[in-house]
């Protein structure tokens, strides 16, 4: 049975969370070139083959930025940590610093289903991480300050859960009906809007 035992105020947590997304969004804009030297005609053809790429950074900044962004969410009410919090936190650090890898694969492989079956997989597995992170706090209201947290709350936990359970579905689908199943991602933009503005709307 874990037992928690306050281990200090979060600043020094935040301040690697920040670093640690910081890295991995600049680590995507290193793979982000155009030869030197090129003719006109050649060069136009690298700013076309540079499109995925560019696609690919896009997304994966959209999903870091937006993760990093829960995380601040998830702290903001937030006094104290433990040993558990530290360990989901580190393991969700893990995660995002490992993006810029299956970005690449999806930049450079987009069109095989594995590569998109990889990258849905780190987004769950990302996503995972801070819905345990926003449970386990949930629990734990000693870790708080003595006021309601939006990242405490169930439609919050749901909304954290869509993203888990939208990313794992893909991994499978990418493998059994191909890359272009990754457009049911953008699915998660109208049932984020949405239970944005529930989560906001006062009862």
């Amino acid at each position: 049975m874990w037992t928690s035992r306050p281990d200090g105020s979060p600043e020094r947590l935040l301040a690697l969370v920040d670093g640690v997304f910081a890295i991995a969004v600049t680590l995507l804009v290193l793979d982000l070139s155009v030869p030197r030297e090129l003719d006109p005609a050649a060069y136009r053809d690298a700013l076309r083959d540079l499109l995925p790429d560019l696609g690919a950074y896009a997304l994966s900044v959209a999903v870091l930025g937006s993760f990093w962004r829960d995380h601040r969410r998830i702290f903001q009410d937030v006094r104290e940590i433990d040993g558990q919090i530290i360990a989901l936190s580190m393991a969700g650090l893990g995660i995002a610093a490992l993006v810029p890898f299956p970005t690449r694969l999806l930049a450079e492989y987009g069109a095989q289903p594995v590569s998109v079956a990889i990258y849905s997989g780190s987004v769950a597995a990302l996503a995972a991480a801070h819905l345990a992170l926003a449970a386990v706090l949930a629990r734990r209201p000693w870790l708080r300050h003595d006021r309601t947290s939006e990242a405490a709350t169930p439609l919050y936990l749901l909304d954290s859960a869509t993203s888990v359970l939208v990313f794992t579905a893909t991994v499978p689908l990418a493998l059994l009906a191909g890359p272009q199943i990754m457009w049911a991602w953008l699915a998660l933009v109208p049932l984020k809007v949405y239970l944005g503005r529930r989560l906001h709307t006062p009862d």
